[in-house]
């Protein structure tokens, strides 16, 4: 680890400052799981550090059924999982958080952190795509709002520009019949890194067999989170089935691109996602996922 100094401005603008004034010499310091890692293996090699995770307002988790869920993005993942409006309305955030990584990350990292790092091996982003969640970004000039699908741009990048902090995330308030479901597929049980995820949220129909509204999302499978768009209108306005589970697993797996490495070649992800795809569609319908069709 090579040296640098630390900086703690005490507000969202003094640290809007600092990493004005440093530039490209300057990085964020928020829980610190990922940042350490980099900073010990010299991935990066700053002149100031900034570090926020003491700044007042950016760990708040508030909820409003006109505006819905607004989280800091200082808010650690055992927080969000404990939160009471998180766990009453939006229930598949609570088994996401309160299922991440280890105890050790759960208590120190940050949301934000996590989005930040851009690791495509995490649990958050699909999970978030398909709640139709938007990132809050803080800079000199103010604040704007990106959704999430174009706030991921690739292998452990952001649309993040130079001297802007995220401030938050925003998520609609849930309509009413509204369901979401997120699992995620490890290698062996002793692993936390995802070798893939699926995250499905949808609107029943007043039928109660047919959905609309529907987004369907992957993850870790593949470089950035991906919404499926094209799925998610496959499983919209028909009654589901097995054959119409299928349907969009197939649908997923021909627009997939995924990551071929030591972990699983490209072969053996789609695979996975497309079982993935077909078992969480299946289990939201109620339906025997392990019968054939």
């Amino acid at each position: 680890m090579l040296p640098f100094d630390i900086a703690t401005p005490g507000t969202l603008a003094e640290a809007l400052a600092l990493l004005d004034q440093y530039d490209e010499e300057a990085c964020v310091f928020a829980g610190g799981t990922a940042l350490v890692i980099a900073l010990r293996q010299r991935m990066i090699a700053p002149r100031v550090v900034v570090s926020i995770g003491q700044l007042p307002g950016l760990s708040e988790i508030t909820y409003s059924e006109a505006e819905g869920l607004r989280i800091g993005a200082l808010a650690r993942h055992a927080q969000i999982a404990a939160s009471d409006p998180v766990r009453r309305h939006y229930p598949v955030l609570a088994q996401l958080f309160g299922g991440l990584a280890n105890p050790q990350v759960r208590n120190q990292g940050t949301v934000g952190g996590n989005l930040c790092y851009a690791d495509p091996a995490t649990d958050p982003p699909s999970c978030l795509l398909a709640l139709g969640a938007e990132v809050i970004i803080a800079g000199r000039m103010g604040q704007r709002r990106l959704p999430m699908r174009a706030f991921l741009v690739d292998f452990f990048t952001t649309a993040l520009e130079p001297g802007e902090i995220l401030a938050g995330i925003h998520i609609p308030p849930p309509q009413p019949g509204e369901h979401a479901l997120y699992r995620r597929h490890l290698r062996t049980p002793a692993e936390h890194r995802p070798l893939a995820n699926v995250a499905l949220r949808f609107v029943a129909g007043p039928d109660g067999h047919s959905w609309k509204d529907v987004r369907l999302a992957i993850g870790a499978a593949v470089p950035v989170a991906l919404p499926m768009d094209e799925a998610g209108r496959a499983l919209t306005g028909r009654p589901i089935t097995l054959a119409v589970a299928g349907e969009a697993a197939a649908l997923v797996a021909e627009r997939l691109e995924p990551i071929s490495d030591s972990r699983g070649d490209a072969a053996f992800r789609t695979a996975v996602v497309r079982a993935a795809v077909r078992r969480i569609v299946a289990e939201a319908a109620g339906l025997d996922w392990t019968e054939t069709t």
